[in-house]
């Protein structure tokens, strides 16, 4: 139903001409205007410094009754026209008249030279809004939120997280502690680097997937699923179409499987169709990360081989079955009816898994790079110590003497232990444990893994070493199922106390020597939980916090020199695992040194360090600035000169002494 020229007083519009005309009657003018909100056009009449203008009938033509006046200069080159406008229910049928304008002077109209092209009419500067949201990525400037993931902090902006997920609405304006201006939320079981993506996305609307590491894509495309982003779960999982391959397809399977991407899955599964009769089979088949039974590994194997494989192939294929992880039931009443297996092959099985130590044998296990797997998320529990709630979870700031920490009665035999059992088998090979520290003693452990609680395989023995606060360890890859503490020393008391137990698969690269991480960066800092033991300071660990340049006669000495004025040091350094056996590493004592020292010896296993000073040139007091160990030698040091030279303002680490 319409209503023609029904007018509405109380609406206002204003329009703007873009341009002058270019030809015409010199007494009557005519220009064409797009009205914002509404697309039709507008027939204009200037005459005599008067505008006239009317919207179109249904027929396109213009309703002269309907003309309305204002007087403006013709000289003006932007006509603003603000104007009580006249508005109708538009029908469809007069949707259609207007689209398709039969009528000659609407046609007219329509073609007029001074209708602006829609390249020109439509601005489009999304790139601009995308490149200045993005600036505000990570940066505390107007952030109003912050987001702590994995112990790193991401200030954000609540107002366009809300704009942008509606997760993120309801989080952040839902009423709850997180509505709080200023707020922290810290997020769960969320990877760092992956949250750090999304937050480029949601600000940008871009991200680059092609640079980024396999596992962080994996925790990207969770991450679009959790909070609800279906075009970003779509592209990611698109992209991950396009980068499959022999290594990675079952895992992304799974993670396909896991947040219901039939799309997805059906891709792998294609691939693994396409590419089953090739040497990838085995590839796949083989490696320790294809975590299924080994029972139904034979099954899907022998049903290759039996629509695929003629005699050599069979037995390759069968030969990436390991059959000693089978049970004697498995083997006998599974593999042996098959006859897929030689009797020689089964009995070698049988004979391997009776005779060999259960560690022995080559399990497969989940590999989940980078994550700490001993969680609740992934079915970790801790099934022997006292106070079993407190190990896993995830709190390591709120402890004290009376709580916070789980622990075992020291005994000589070695029987007690904090015993953690895994979700299932994994593969792992680095280990994080807090050890008690809110005091300064040390304690004494070792760290065993196993598949069945039996036959135990220790990976870490630092039984004879003092050690405290956390512990960064590193082995080669194991599978297990258990992993147990066992606390063999404390310099205060019988007991062993552990904060927090974290276990994962790290590809970080690592160096080891009999067991013992060799460290490619500076551990002597505060925030490797390096501490002064002994010395005098006016400030606690001023020899660990990197300060290499405000210090003078009363701050900052507690590895760098008190080199203020001329004068020389002589010294000594020795380690120590225990404090109680020291080995000299560096002799000084008969050299006259000063400022920066950078010293190489023999590798040495060490818990503790001690420099002694043993002649000052001025005084009966020796005085050390700054020390790192291993030296990092990034930097320049002018020789014989008192710190860094000027073009390296950078906290220094090569030293030569004088």
């Amino acid at each position: 139903m319409e209503t023609p020229h029904s007018v509405k007083c109380s609406v206002e519009d204003k329009l703007e001409k873009d341009r002058r005309l270019l030809k015409g009657s010199s007494e009557k003018h005519y220009y064409t205007f797009e009205k914002i909100g509404y697309k039709a056009t507008e027939l204009v009449q200037m005459s005599d410094g008067v505008v006239r203008f009317s919207e179109p009938s249904v027929s396109g033509r213009a309703d002269s009754s309907r003309w309305s006046a204002l007087r403006v200069p013709l000289s003006e080159t932007h006509i603003n026209i603000r104007v009580t406008t006249i508005s109708r229910r538009r029908s469809k049928k007069s949707e259609r008249l207007e689209s398709g304008a039969p009528a000659a002077e609407a046609m007219s109209s329509n073609s007029h030279p001074l209708r602006p092209l829609s390249s020109v009419s439509e601005i489009d500067h999304v790139h601009l809004l995308s490149e200045q949201l993005g600036s505000l990525v990570s940066g505390q400037e107007y952030s109003d939120v912050t987001f702590v993931v994995e112990q790193k902090r991401f200030p954000a902006h609540r107002v366009i997280l809300a704009a942008r997920c509606h997760y993120f609405r309801a989080l952040l304006y839902g009423g709850m502690k997180e509505s709080q201006p200023q707020a922290e939320v810290r997020l769960e079981d969320t990877r760092a680097e992956a949250f750090g993506m999304l937050l480029q996305y949601l600000y940008t609307g871009r991200a680059s997937l092609s640079s980024a590491r396999e596992e962080v894509l994996l925790d990207f495309l969770g991450l679009a699923n959790r909070y609800g982003l279906q075009l970003l779960e779509d592209s990611t999982s698109e992209f991950l179409r396009t980068v499959l391959n022999t290594q990675n397809v079952c895992l992304v399977f799974d993670v396909a499987t896991l947040y219901s991407l039939s799309a997805l899955a059906a891709a792998c599964c294609s691939y693994m169709d396409r590419h089953a009769p090739d040497a990838a089979l085995l590839t796949v088949v083989r490696r320790d990360s294809f975590a299924a039974s080994e029972r139904e590994i034979f099954q899907a194997l022998a049903r290759w081989c039996r629509q695929n494989g003629d005699g050599t192939a069979t037995q390759e294929v069968m030969s990436a079955v390991r059959l000693p992880l089978m049970t004697l039931t498995e083997m006998l009443n599974t593999v042996r009816p098959s006859g897929l297996v030689s009797p020689d092959d089964l009995l070698d099985a049988i004979k391997m898994r009776s005779e060999s130590r259960d560690m022995d044998l080559n399990y497969r296990g989940m590999l989940i790079p980078e994550e700490n797997i001993a969680t609740m998320k992934y079915g970790a529990q801790v099934v022997k110590g006292e106070l079993k709630s407190a190990l896993l979870d995830g709190d390591t700031q709120n402890y004290d003497l009376d709580h916070g920490f789980s622990r075992h009665p020291i005994e000589e035999d070695g029987r007690a232990g904090i015993q953690v059992k895994l979700g299932q088998a994994y593969i792992i090979n680095h280990i994080r444990i807090l050890l008690w520290d809110r005091d300064s003693r040390s304690y004494s452990y070792y760290i065993e893994v196993s598949m069945d609680e039996l036959d135990w395989v220790r990976v870490v023995d630092h039984s004879k070493f003092l050690c405290r606060s956390w512990q960064n360890l590193y082995f080669s890859p194991r599978v297990c199922r258990y992993v147990r503490i066992v606390g063999t020393h404390n310099t205060v008391n019988k007991v062993f106390h552990l904060v927090a137990f974290e276990c994962m698969f790290t590809n970080r690269p690592f160096t080891l020597e009999k067991g013992i991480v060799v460290p490619s960066e500076n551990v002597a800092t505060v925030s490797a939980c390096a501490s002064v033991t002994e010395g005098v300071s006016r400030s606690r660990n001023a020899l660990l916090n990197g300060d290499t340049r405000n210090y003078d006669w009363d701050s900052g000495y507690t590895l760098l020199l008190w080199d203020c004025d001329e004068r020389s040091y002589s010294y000594y350094i020795e380690v120590s695992t225990n404090q109680q056996h020291w080995t000299k590493v560096v002799d000084r004592t008969k050299v006259s040194c000063r400022s920066w020292q950078t010293l190489t010896f023999e590798k040495h296993a060490a818990s503790f360090v001690r420099i002694v000073g043993t002649h000052n040139t001025a005084n009966e007091v020796f005085h050390c600035v700054h020390f790192e160990c291993p030296s990092q030698l990034d930097g320049e040091v002018a020789e014989g000169g008192p710190g860094p030279a000027p073009s390296h303002q950078t906290s220094p680490s090569r030293a030569q002494p004088s």
